[in-house]
């Protein structure tokens, strides 16, 4: 019994105790978690389903055979000695399995912000400029559509070597160590879910994998297989993932580029004005106008309301019970990142 009490103890602390964002991000991002990331992702590469599947029917199973055991096996101990019972060991997994997602990779929510470690300057975020991004936006896609689809997409599955190695750069050019094993993108038994949820991927906390949706479009996925592996180099938070893989996107091949293009114009398009939006959304050439309207048939399809609702709020309570303020809105944050962050040729983010 006292190493239960330990351990729930030590998960409770672990939630409640303010934890300064520069040691995080000086102890742990930058050299703890940076030398578990890279073995523990290059063994479930290897492995090729996801583990985490493996996990959640192993802890979903043992516990549901431990609760039927205790109601209705031989050895029955009453309805009210179960359920305390069967209350006590919700808690204490719980707790483990916490402990462990923060020490995995969980107190990446912790470390410092990108925008207090870029030269940040909210003047610069105004509706004048995010019209003006959105219809850079719009050149670039123009510019980059034919030659981003002649050149084709990588196969579902595999690793893109010129975005891992593009990674790498970003992360360094943001402030990160830049050397991160990539995971391989893996369907996941999720991915009824993730339909249902608009949810295009998912970094797994424990195993370190790259989840990624199944019915995503070709041009989508580099974006998010970027964006995935931005969580693996240790960017917890939504919005400076979406940064990073941005960065990755539009420093990489073209067909990268075009990905990261074409996810920032939704981003910026979605915040301007009816009037604006409008305006900026006729410059667009029929190449990237045909593939805007093919990732919103795919969602029209696949997206249940209810189901999206609810795990928005879900997710919203997730990200705020690790200390992301802003919840999911957190994912927005990634066009302040680039209207305010000073940038050198190239889409180089100056540094201080």
């Amino acid at each position: 019994m006292r190493w239960r009490v330990a351990l729930v103890a030590l998960a409770a602390a672990a939630a409640l105790i303010p934890t300064p964002p520069g040691l995080v991000e000086r102890f742990y991002s930058l050299r703890a978690y940076a030398a578990l990331q890279r073995p523990i992702t290059a063994f479930s590469n290897r492995v090729p389903f996801a583990l985490f599947d493996v996990l959640l029917v192993l802890v979903i199973g043992a516990w549901l055979g431990l609760a039927l055991r205790d109601l209705f096996g031989k050895r029955r101990i009453g309805m009210l000695r179960a359920s305390a019972r069967l209350a006590l060991r919700t808690i204490v997994w719980a707790a483990g399995l916490y402990v462990i997602f923060l020490l995995a990779w969980g107190l990446n929510y912790r470390r410092t912000p990108l925008i207090e470690k870029l030269p940040f300057d909210p003047r610069a975020v105004t509706p004048d400029a995010a019209q003006s991004l959105a219809l850079t936006t719009v050149d670039q896609l123009n510019t980059l559509h034919d030659a981003a689809h002649l050149a084709g997409w990588p196969a579902r599955g595999a690793i893109d070597a010129a975005l891992a190695a593009s990674l790498a750069r970003a992360d360094r050019e943001v402030g990160g160590r830049g050397i991160v094993t990539v995971g391989r993108p893996k369907s996941t038994w999720l991915d009824w879910y993730f339909r249902r949820a608009a949810v295009d991927g998912m970094t797994d906390p424990y195993f370190l994998e790259t989840l990624v949706a199944a019915t995503l479009l070709p041009f989508e996925r580099p974006f998010v297989t970027a964006h995935e592996w931005s969580h693996l180099t240790g960017l917890a938070d939504e919005g400076d993932a979406n940064f990073l893989a941005w960065l990755t996107c539009v420093q990489a091949t073209p067909p990268a580029q075009y990905s990261g293009w074409l996810f920032l114009f939704t981003e910026v398009a979605s915040g301007l004005r009816a009037p604006a939006r409008a305006e900026v959304a006729a410059r667009l050439a029929p190449g990237p106008r045909a593939d805007l309207a093919a990732i919103r048939a795919r969602l029209a399809r696949q997206v249940d309301r209810r189901v999206f609702a609810v795990g928005q709020h879900v997710y919203d309570r997730y990200l705020k019970a690790n200390r992301v303020e802003a919840g999911v809105e957190s994912y927005g944050h990634v066009v302040q990142l680039v209207l305010g962050v000073r940038f050198d040729s190239g889409w180089v983010p100056q540094t201080r």
